[in-house]
């Protein structure tokens, strides 16, 4: 390897959502990247989750307008990278009334633009398979995507390879990063910024930045069904999503559904469980999710119990088979959604810190190049 071929304008450490995000924003500007990621391909949440770009119901203040920009950035960069997205939409399906009354409300505020509140009736005609008995109102919003994440990671680093010319290391340790230098367990690698994007990471890299954080992990369980036999109109939700969404969950009518989803399905709300139902492109269903807060390599197999429950309760149908389940871990605060953070002038550390990396990833990353190059 000559001197040449081993310098760049900017090395991103870590090979997900928010560091290909990064990478494409650096690459944009003409800027020579390398991206150090140490397995062998992305393998946390990044790949874990729904790959579902979450626009209405997104808390306002740090969310929202990201993931709108985030949407934005995923319908191009889609189309040229070869990436299918596989559904378009969100039904939002309230079976309390306490859950009609808040989505009412929303539909009054300027985030709803463009979203629909449908009465039973009518959602019964456009879906008669999402329609339970007692069903109060639906909640639909056109504005959503979603790609398979397993597969749309690792297409858009081949993409940035190959259309940006993108450096790529895998199975590359990052030991420490003192720009120009970044020292790996290949060799040092040269730059003049830095982004560290290191996901659920938090012993490597800047820990001491990260514990004054208050970073921590968070632990969700999700599964695929086989298929309901029907197509669904976009992602489905229930209230518990209504009464978890900060753009919901902020409204003054929030509260009135906060107390009996309290009574009623209490260790939903200690579990961190809300439904979301994302249909893939062979028709079977990505359910989930949980979220425990003292991070656990063990599943419980009484959150799929209750997140199946839930299924039959906004579909008034059966769950279909499950054909697999799995476990993911990603970084939490409970005061902030993202970190960014400036551990040294020419570097930024920066971690989605609540779960939404593939609804604002791609807006953190112009943010962030931004920082560092103005």
């Amino acid at each position: 390897m000559t001197a040449a071929s081993n310098r760049f304008d900017l090395a991103v450490i870590g090979a997900g959502i928010l560091g290909l995000s990064c990478a494409l924003a650096a690459a944009q500007r003409g800027l020579k990247v390398i991206v150090i990621e140490r397995g062998a391909r992305a393998l946390g949440a990044s790949v874990r989750n729904f790959g579902l770009v979450t626009i209405t119901g997104q808390d306002r203040d740090g969310v929202w307008p990201r993931a709108r920009r985030s949407r934005e950035v995923w319908s191009a960069v889609a189309a040229r990278a070869g990436i299918p997205i596989v559904n378009r939409g969100q039904w939002i399906s309230a079976q309390r009334p306490e859950a009609a009354a808040v989505l009412d409300a929303f539909l009054r505020t300027d985030m709803a633009e463009g979203c629909e509140l449908l009465t039973p009736a009518t959602a019964r005609r456009r879906c008669p398979e999402l329609c339970p008995p007692g069903l109060e109102a639906v909640l639909w919003s056109p504005h959503e995507l979603r790609v398979e994440s397993r597969d749309a990671i690792p297409a858009l680093a081949g993409w940035l390879a190959r259309e940006h010319g993108v450096s790529f290391r895998w199975e590359t340790a990052v030991l420490a990063v003192d720009v120009p230098r970044v020292e790996t367990s290949r060799g040092p690698v040269f730059a003049e910024a830095a982004a560290v994007c290191p996901g659920d990471d938090l012993a490597t890299l800047f820990p001491e930045r990260l514990g004054a954080a208050g970073v921590g992990r968070c632990t969700l369980q999700m599964m695929r069904l086989e298929s309901p036999g029907f197509t669904l109109p976009g992602t489905l939700m229930s209230d518990l999503s209504v009464a978890r969404y900060g753009g919901f969950a902020k409204l003054p009518e929030a509260e009135a559904l906060r107390r009996r989803l309290e009574s009623e399905q209490g260790e939903y709300l200690r579990r961190g469980i809300h439904l979301i139902v994302a249909q893939g492109s062979d028709g079977s269903l990505i359910v989930g999710d949980s979220h425990d807060y003292v991070a656990t390599p063990f599943a419980s197999e009484r959150i799929y119990e209750l997140l199946l429950a839930e299924y039959r309760t906004a579909t008034g149908q059966a769950p279909p088979p499950v054909r697999e389940r799995w476990s993911g871990t990603y970084a939490i605060a409970r005061d902030r959604v993202v970190l960014i953070d400036a551990p040294a002038p020419r570097v930024r550390l920066v971690l989605v810190t609540s779960g939404i990396g593939a609804s604002t990833g791609f807006a953190i990353g112009e943010e962030v190049i931004g920082e560092l190059y103005g």
